[in-house]
């Protein structure tokens, strides 16, 4: 048994998993999760460099996990970041940053590893309660991650779409015009069209979504009242249902968004455009199943993801 930390900085959050894992029964316990917005890629996408307040909220949170890994003893931590420290010329003061803070190296990962860790944290869960192929999609803040594969990942691609990208770029209006949802669309459109090319889209016999915004999605087609991840985790809805909730959100305004009590108040702002992402992505799916022959009638949600990808990835290493 090693107990190992696990810790995703992303482009709008940054998350820890405290586990112990028996590489041997093939088994991880969850010790703490927890999940603080912190926006390093605020301005990226325009200014190509972390802004120096996005740096400091993420070094605080950064001490913080190091506190929690300090007195839950753990033996292996691996950090890792993604889309925004990926594309910022400044990284390598978030990389010093990081190591003052926490005593490792952060690792700063391409998107093809960030899609395998996706798709090991996601299936690693699943059993035989679906059926593969899986296509697991990755919705972050910067990019979003899609990785076909069954029991191991036989194509993947990230796509520099996310939800902090697209409402910087597009979505600014409260609630987001017609205009501005058009634009939006059309870069992921173009998106798909090159990943489809090197990700066989209507193989897929189950569509696995993780992360924050299509967790929220998920919640909302829910009505759940709080955010509870015991009802969000392995939850099967009708794709027509998920559709009609990301419309909804992401005609929403940002103070009706912040409102719903299920809404971490750091993720109101760009849900929309996380829910539009999501959509888009489920509508090109199921017609390309449609295509093979298949039919794609429902979407699965994990809480599991890359978080518990790089948690195995740690004891592995140990």
């Amino acid at each position: 048994m090693t107990r190992v930390a696990g810790i995703d900085c992303g482009t709008n959050s940054i998350r820890l998993l405290v586990a112990d894992v028996d590489r041997g029964a093939g088994t991880l316990t969850e010790l703490d999760r927890r999940m603080e917005i912190v926006r390093l890629g605020q301005g990226v996408d325009r200014t190509g460099r972390i802004a120096p307040e996005a740096l400091d909220r993420t070094l605080d949170a950064t001490r913080r996990y190091a506190d929690v890994c300090r007195d839950l003893g753990v033996e292996h931590i691996r950090y890792v970041a993604t889309s925004a420290s990926r594309d910022a010329e400044n990284r390598q003061e978030f990389v010093d940053g990081v190591r003052a803070a926490l005593g490792v190296e952060p690792e700063v990962i391409g998107g093809q590893e960030e899609a395998a860790l996706s798709f090991r944290g996601a299936t690693s869960v699943l059993g035989g309660r679906h059926r593969g192929p899986f296509l697991v999609v990755d919705l972050g803040g910067g990019s979003t991650e899609l990785v076909l594969g069954t029991t191991s990942p036989v194509a993947a691609v990230s796509m520099d779409v996310g939800s902090v990208r697209l409402t910087e770029r597009h979505l600014h209006g409260d609630p987001p015009t017609a205009a501005e949802i058009a634009a939006a669309s059309a870069d992921v459109s173009a998106a798909l069209d090159a990943a489809q090319k090197v990700v066989p889209l209507g193989r897929t016999a189950t569509l696995v979504g993780l992360a924050g915004s299509i967790t929220s999605v998920t919640a909302h087609v829910l009505d759940l009242e709080a955010y509870d991840r015991t009802r969000i985790d392995d939850s099967v809805l009708p794709v027509d249902q998920v559709l009609a909730s990301c419309r909804t959100l992401l005609g929403m305004t940002r103070s009706r968004r912040t409102a719903i009590p299920f809404m971490h108040p750091g993720r109101a702002d760009v849900i929309g455009a996380g829910a539009l992402i999501w959509s888009d992505i489920i509508t090109r799916v199921r017609a390309e199943v449609g295509r093979a022959g298949g039919s794609l009638k429902t979407v699965v949600t994990s809480e599991h993801d890359i978080l518990d990808g790089i948690a195995w990835s740690a004891a592995e290493r140990s």
